[in-house]
């Protein structure tokens, strides 16, 4: 029984970069060996064992065989006889299919480390046509590696999967996990160029895809296009390392820019709250967790008055903090301000520019919340008054809290 480091640790010790995760390959071991030196089983669908003192994962040589569509259709075969070559010949890039033995050698049977000195993407064998998963997994890789390129005939192998059908197959819960881990690598744009290039976007996230060709004003958008604007979007967010539920509400807010009808073009009036609609739509499909689907729906509505908030009255600004839910959930409010702070500098020639209301709103939020509402309700109460009579005292007592700070402009 020998013991193999295999996939990410090796492909990153190559790269030269921080290594935290470590998976191990055993080749001749037995599921009753592996129970026998103490290991604890875990593996569901195949052999997978924790290590009794580091609780590493150990899984044991394995082939695959297709046997149906989509993620869930192997069958897997766990025997002594399988060979740390089998094993690596069913993984799904070159770069991933290496392995260090226990005297540091590295076993590479399908060039990985060439490929990493080339910067290229390249899939194993023609078994990476049978997982659909691997679509998205490339693309994430190209994210985390930006300078890296897809070999073409691995390109060539995906545009294939998707005119078959395969990636129709993808269930949401895979989609989102490598979805949202791509949001969250370097540059988050490469992934959805990646998914363009073959037209898994098209399949998976038609309501993104539809977004480039689409003119914006190139007065307020010198990009113009509005999938090079989201693109630009995603990749400031990465920029200012934004966390997941930031990114994923740039990645929705503009998406009603894709259904603006021709003849009213490039203006995109209403648009705020047909990307919200649309949101909705891909949240339930993709079964988007709510932290992300809230702050989204929020920055798709509310993006273009947070936007223009520093000449709004007081009166408006209380009114925009009262829809953004900034009373009830002020914890919430720097991370819409970062999504807009995103989209406002995601345009070409904005990088560098400061972004005025992410200190301007929470100054306004501050001074609102100061007012002691308790008390005003109290005392609204003694006066006979109920309900939204209260609400309209509390509301005008924060509006006189922000005057010395907002234009006096007329609502």
């Amino acid at each position: 029984m020998k013991t193999f480091l295999v996939g990410g640790a090796v492909r990153d010790r190559l790269l030269g970069r921080p290594t935290q995760d470590h998976d191990w390959v055993v080749v001749g071991g037995s599921p009753e060996g592996m129970v026998a030196k103490g290991f604890l089983p875990v593996g569901r669908d195949f052999p997978v064992f924790l290590h009794p003192q580091t609780k590493e994962e150990y899984a044991l040589a394995r082939t695959e065989r297709k046997s149906g569509r989509g993620y869930h259709g192997f069958v897997f075969q766990a025997t002594p006889e399988v060979t740390l070559e089998e094993d690596l010949a069913r993984r799904d890039l070159t770069i991933n299919a290496m392995a260090q033995a226990e005297d540091g050698a590295l076993v590479d049977p399908y060039g990985g480390q060439a490929d990493i000195q080339a910067r290229v993407l390249r899939h194993v064998s023609p078994a990476f046509g049978e997982d659909p998963v691997r679509i998205l997994r490339l693309a994430r890789f190209a994210a985390r590696l930006p300078d890296f390129t897809v070999a073409p005939e691995t390109a060539a192998l995906m545009r294939r999967m998707v005119d078959e059908g395969e990636a129709d197959h993808l269930v949401a819960e895979r989609v989102w996990q490598e979805l949202a881990r791509g949001l969250m690598e370097a540059r988050p744009s490469r992934m959805f160029e990646v998914l363009r290039d073959c037209g898994a976007l098209a399949r998976l996230l038609p309501e993104v895809e539809r977004l480039w060709g689409v003119p914006q004003r190139a007065d307020y958008h010198p990009e113009v296009d509005t999938g090079v604007h989201l693109m630009m979007v995603l990749d400031m967010s990465a920029r200012l390392q934004a966390s997941l539920p930031v990114r994923f509400a740039c990645l929705c807010h503009d998406l009603g820019k894709g259904t603006t009808p021709a003849d009213v073009l490039p203006r995109h009036l209403g648009h705020e709250g047909r990307s919200a609609k649309l949101l909705k739509d891909v949240c339930e499909r993709l079964r988007v967790p709510n932290e992300c689907r809230e702050l989204a729906d929020v920055v798709a509505r509310e993006h273009g008055n947070i936007h223009r908030s520093e000449d709004l009255s007081a009166a408006a600004t209380v009114r925009l903090l009262e829809r953004l839910d900034a009373f009830r959930k002020p914890v919430r409010v720097p991370d819409i301000l970062q999504a807009c702070e995103c989209d406002a500098r995601g345009r070409l020639g904005f990088e560098e520019r400061a972004y005025l209301p992410a200190t301007q709103l929470p100054e306004a939020l501050h001074a609102c919340l100061a007012v002691d509402t308790a008390a005003l309700a109290a005392q609204a109460i003694d006066k006979g008054l109920r309900g939204p009579a209260i609400a309209q005292v509390i509301q005008q007592a924060r509006i006189e809290a922000l005057k010395p700070l907002r234009p006096a402009a007329e609502d």
